[in-house]
């Protein structure tokens, strides 16, 4: 596979120290390089990840077909259905479940449509774009309207209020273009909201290789709010909120892949509702004191912002 010469975001020439990362998930047997800009500071994948072979990897690793009546998944499903309001509460709220108001709002890369359901009834005219039809198609079947296809062909009749990206951003091979073209959707005095994983999070270095969110090869970019606020001034927003989440299911997803996973095997555990729910309750209750305290020096897992067009 061809690796890049330079970075993706401010086209320095690119380091040859690395990272070496491998596949925590699924199996993937390959190992991976993961560098960062000397100039801008943006970690990055460093394989070239051209579109055959990215639509080879989703086609083959989330597909949807295989998830959509698998046991994890329907708890997972039934749980945040049921619990996911008083959940965000006392964990975190990645995917602005608790966030109300009114307009239109578009969901990129909505998935089965789970968030959409929060964003309906906490007022929003809420739709979503995403790129697997099977998965559309399951939206649909809750009354939503959702689009098919890429966001930089996707052209719609009315511009809309929000556009939400909730941990879509880390798989763009062009960040600056998929701002860009959400730009593009949005009204003059439209917000874009965004969630993504925090480099520069406590865990990240405790984990080391075995950091969830590293997630090779389908996290492309890695930002810290450094290179976050750098891309969101060359993509023209405003930055108007920023600020740290530690979701316990990503701690309880980094110490099962630390202790289980093999390189070349699928970690088995990752997809176990009771180890994951009970790891996640436990060190939510444990860690509570560490994980505020991380939210607040910046050293939070998750980097939440909310940012406006610039006209």
């Amino acid at each position: 596979m061809d690796v890049i010469k330079n970075c993706r975001l401010c086209r320095y020439p690119l380091p040859e120290v690395a990272i070496t990362a491998t596949d925590l998930r699924f199996g993937i047997p390959d190992s991976y390089e993961i560098v960062q800009c000397n100039n801008c500071g943006l970690y990055q994948l460093q394989s070239d990840m051209d579109e055959t072979t990215l639509t080879e990897f989703y086609t083959r690793y989330y597909n949807f077909t295989e998830i959509i009546n698998n046991w994890y998944s329907i708890l997972r499903f039934t749980f945040f259905s049921i619990f996911g309001k008083a959940w965000t509460r006392i964990d975190s709220d990645i995917s602005f479940h608790s966030q109300k108001g009114s307009g239109r709002l578009l969901d990129l890369g909505c998935n089965e449509g789970r968030n959409l359901v929060y964003y309906r009834n906490n007022g929003f005219d809420a739709e979503g774009l995403e790129l697997n039809p099977l998965a559309a198609e399951a939206a649909r079947k809750l009354n939503f309207k959702v689009h098919v296809g890429k966001i930089e062909d996707f052209v719609p009749v009315v511009q809309y209020d929000v556009v939400v990206l909730s941990n879509v951003l880390e798989h763009a091979t062009n960040p600056t273009n998929m701002l860009k073209a959400v730009s593009k959707l949005l009204t003059p005095k439209g917000t874009i909201w965004i969630s993504c994983p925090n480099v520069e999070s406590w865990q990240r270095y405790l984990f080391r290789r075995f950091w969830i969110n590293w997630h090779v090869p389908f996290h492309i970019i890695h930002f810290s709010e450094k290179t976050m606020l750098h891309l969101l001034d060359i993509a023209k927003f405003r930055t108007i909120q920023l600020h740290y989440e530690s979701p316990a299911l990503w701690t309880a997803h980094s110490l099962i892949a630390a202790l289980f996973s093999r390189q070349a095997h699928p970690t088995h555990q990752l997809r176990n509702p009771f180890l994951v729910g009970g790891l996640m309750f436990a060190l939510r209750l444990l860690l509570f004191p560490l994980y505020w305290l991380a939210n607040i020096f910046k050293k939070g897992d998750c980097l939440i912002v909310k940012a406006v067009r610039i006209k």
